[in-house]
């Protein structure tokens, strides 16, 4: 094979521009006995691809397993959200009645305040009452 097109090729392999073709003969050359000296430091380089190329995945990949966890995570989540609306309802309910509670006591406080003040005002009336019993008695 030409040496001068065989360092070309690596070249142009080393700068990323080769085709599938070109790095054939490439793998082909290096991998073969008539490597040149200066260039033998490449062949264990394409031996190695060659090698890996021809490597197969045979190991079974189990794919089922991650859905059970997916699964059981939906559930956790749709239970804390449940507890969650059901807590925070009862809470809230919780707090307007204790407000309704706060403000039914200050009505009831504002009503018993007017209150006392107006049976001091039928205290008079009672002094008014006994008063006019004098009069109609004198007369």
């Amino acid at each position: 094979m030409d040496l001068n097109r065989i360092e070309k090729l690596l070249e142009k392999y080393f700068e990323a521009e080769t085709t599938e073709a070109e790095e054939q003969v490439l793998r082909d050359y290096f991998t073969g006995d008539d490597v040149a000296e200066h260039l033998e430091q490449y062949s264990t380089m394409f031996t190695f691809f060659s090698n890996a190329k021809q490597e197969r995945f045979t190991k079974q990949v189990p794919l089922k397993t991650s859905k059970v966890y997916y699964r059981w995570i939906s559930v956790a989540a749709v239970t804390v959200l449940v507890f969650g609306i059901y807590f925070g309802n009862r809470y809230q309910e919780q707090r307007e009645a204790e407000y309704a509670y706060l403000q039914t006591k200050k009505a009831l406080g504002l009503l018993a305040q007017n209150l006392d003040r107006g049976t001091e005002k039928m205290g008079y009336l009672h002094e008014f009452e006994e008063t006019k019993q004098k009069i109609y008695k004198n007369n």
